[in-house]
């Protein structure tokens, strides 16, 4: 047993503003000197993007509907191995899964397997005593879940937020933890996938901001706190541990229209025997060289599409390996790569 400080951000549902606390907490902690380990629940390239960029640490996605209990909690010590907390923040709401009747899948059913407390992140903006009748809703809706503490966004000052504290803690055993002020300048752009990337921001410019609200309006030391009271758990096996001797060269095609990866997978990869050579579809002429498969992951293919077009070197090398035997796995907009052409939304 291993003593693994965490917590989850979790949402009463989608648009809450789960990603924008969560980073505010990440890159707060971050400047308080401390090694934050994020991890997002359910398949997501996006909001890890965001993660990485305000932690400096690489981000890990947590599954349970593909994972499993023992496949999550595998991924999650190995990662928080050297951290000195981990962050793990949700999907959609709470409680929302595949199933109207069971928790399979989501947030809820990770927090348990991880036995981890949960922040639960309101909108404010239109609330006051209501408030209280929701966390108390959250709170008492599966005694598994440790809903620890609240945290409000989009609240437009502090009188708003002392209404909102006083009311759930008279009403639960919940903890206000603080408030996100609503700030044009914390918005992240977003586009028909989601957010934009976070290696798309020009510089930790948007992550210093939010850090330095959270610092305004967030009790960062009872949050670290919270985490600090998890109970120990259990040390997974870990699939990395027997490495294969090298036996493959695998080109991954790595730029800004091919950046949907998961960490896992890749290493998976490695220690299944293969090396890992990186190459651009987009600015490199030709294909890195003996090697014995192609990876086009997921990506922005649609955005660059003129570039992708005008790189006949590459087109050619790809469909030549392709013709001489070479394995390409591709997915998403990897496939759609390898199709005979792709129509934007602009019709071209």
């Amino acid at each position: 047993m291993k003593q693994y400080p965490r917590l989850v951000i979790a949402g009463t549902h989608s648009g809450v503003g789960k990603t924008t606390v969560t980073l505010a907490i990440l890159a707060t902690l971050r400047e308080r000197g401390r090694q934050v380990q994020p991890f997002k629940a359910g398949p997501d390239f996006i909001d890890p993007s965001h993660h990485r960029a305000a932690t400096g640490r690489q981000s890990r996605n947590l599954d349970g509907w593909m994972l499993g209990a023992q496949g999550n909690l595998g991924i999650f010590t190995r990662a928080a191995e050297d951290a000195d907390l981990s962050v793990i923040e949700g999907m959609m709401g709470l409680f929302d899964s595949s199933s109207p009747l069971s928790d399979s899948g989501s947030t809820a059913e990770l927090a348990k397997q991880l036995d981890a407390p949960v922040i639960l992140v309101i909108d404010g903006s239109a609330l006051a005593r209501s408030a209280a009748a929701m966390v108390a809703g959250y709170a008492r809706f599966d005694p598994a879940v440790h809903v620890a503490g609240v945290l409000f966004n989009r609240v437009n000052s502090e009188g708003h937020y002392k209404l909102l504290k006083t009311a759930v803690e008279d009403a639960t055993d919940v903890i206000a933890l603080g408030y996100l002020c609503p700030d044009p300048k914390l918005i992240i752009t977003d586009r028909h996938l989601g957010l934009t990337m976070g290696h798309e921001q020009s510089d930790r410019s948007l992550y210093h901001r939010l850090a330095k609200a959270a610092l305004e309006t967030v009790d960062l030391d009872r949050i670290e706190s919270l985490a600090h009271s998890c109970a120990p758990l259990a040390e997974a096996v870990n699939p990395l541990e027997h490495c294969r001797s090298k036996t493959v060269r695998i080109g991954v095609a790595q730029d800004q229209a091919f950046c949907f990866y998961y960490a896992d997978n890749l290493e998976l990869l490695e220690a299944g025997g293969g090396e890992l050579v990186v190459f651009s579809p987009l600015h490199d002429a030709k294909l890195p060289d003996d090697l014995g498969m192609l990876y086009l992951g997921g990506g922005y293919p649609e955005l660059h599409g003129p570039a992708l077009a005008a790189n006949r070197p590459m087109k050619s090398a790809i469909k030549q390996f392709g013709a001489q035997g070479g394995t390409i796995y591709a997915e998403c907009g990897g496939m759609m790569y390898l199709t005979q052409g792709l129509r934007d939304c602009d019709g071209r």
